[in-house]
């Protein structure tokens, strides 16, 4: 059976869809922390049901409510839009969550998701992302394939240089 990529799930309820996401396949179960009251049971859950973790917050949440679960999961996900639809402005001001999170968590895979393009890469990359989500910027370029690969080599490098300044 071929793993399906990280299933990010902006939904209410999450605790509803881990089985049926383990069953479809799924290697990672990302869910959204303020959409459950407990999440220590969802992540034990989703790590019964054979799933890495991940933990999402919106750009409203601060950080410090993710840090009680970050040594459970194995990603961290600051959204950089509200979640819902894409094309939305990135926001930079959501860059301290990401930096604090590297700082504190400095092997914790951390994300972000929400108006990255080669315009802000940059900015999310040098916080600390070490992986990103990109839609429009992707599908609405006349190159995707040299936007895919500049994002790449942006958080590569980034990665690089935090390793050799530690």
């Amino acid at each position: 059976r071929s793993p399906l990529p990280d299933m990010h799930m902006m939904v209410a309820r999450p605790e509803q869809w881990v089985k049926p996401m383990a069953v479809a396949g799924a290697n990672q179960y990302t869910f959204h922390l303020e959409a459950t009251d407990n999440p220590g049971a969802l992540i034990k859950d989703i790590r019964e049901n054979g799933m890495k973790v991940g933990l999402a917050i919106k750009p409203g949440t601060t950080v410090e409510h993710l840090a009680p679960w970050a040594n459970q999961i194995d990603m961290a996900l600051v959204m950089t839009v509200e979640p819902g639809f894409g094309g939305q402005k990135f926001m930079e001001d959501m860059m301290p969550k990401v930096q604090w999170l590297r700082t504190q968590f400095p092997s914790l895979d951390i994300e972000v998701d929400g108006g990255v393009g080669p315009d802000t890469i940059h900015k999310c990359a040098e916080a600390g992302a070490n992986m990103i989500v990109s839609g429009s910027a992707i599908m609405k370029s006349a190159d995707p394939r040299s936007v895919i690969n500049l994002l790449r080599n942006v958080c590569s490098e980034a990665a690089q240089k935090r390793c050799l300044d530690r």
